[in-house]
């Protein structure tokens, strides 16, 4: 179930490109910080995604169809959205608040803010910051959809 939740947290910046500047295509660099509590356990991690904007398209529509979730409210501003989204999985049910700053079209700054009612794996609130920056051409052999991890090992998407 988290990598459910994972996966919805990082799809929520990308399906908010809407009204944002359309952005470059190419390698972007995910910085990502998560705090789960209770414990205030803190990860960070950094990776790499090869975009294009129909992968970005793509993304966005699997986030609008996403089980179970729907859209409580919105707010945009130039450069900024923000999101309330309310998700139920299982007997959980996740209320998320999402801010996201374009700062041009090679850079976004995310702050996502979960509740889980009851706790999922024991967590009862999350906080994910994300920073993107676009960093240049995909490598050769890497299409949209394919990420790098950490250590730098390529993970194909296997297709939009």
């Amino acid at each position: 179930m988290r990598t459910v939740i994972a996966i919805a947290a990082l799809l929520l910046p990308l399906a908010f490109a809407a009204d944002a500047p359309e952005i470059k295509e190419g390698l972007w660099s995910i910085h990502t910080q998560t705090i789960d509590n209770p414990g205030n356990k803190k990860m960070e991690n950094t990776s790499t995604i090869c975009r294009d904007h129909a992968y970005d398209k793509s993304v966005e529509a699997k986030a609008a169809a996403m089980k179970g979730c729907t859209k409580v409210s919105e707010n945009i501003l130039p450069g900024k959205r923000s999101v309330e989204m309310r998700c139920v999985i299982g007997a959980t049910t996740i209320d998320t608040k999402s801010v996201v700053t374009f700062n041009s079209d090679t850079a976004s700054h995310s702050e996502n803010h979960s509740t889980y009612t009851p706790a999922m794996g024991g967590i009862s609130e999350n906080t994910m910051i994300m920073d993107q920056t676009y960093k240049g051409s995909c490598p050769a052999g890497m299409q949209p959809g394919d990420r790098t991890n950490a250590s730098g090992q390529v993970i194909h998407s296997g297709g939009r």
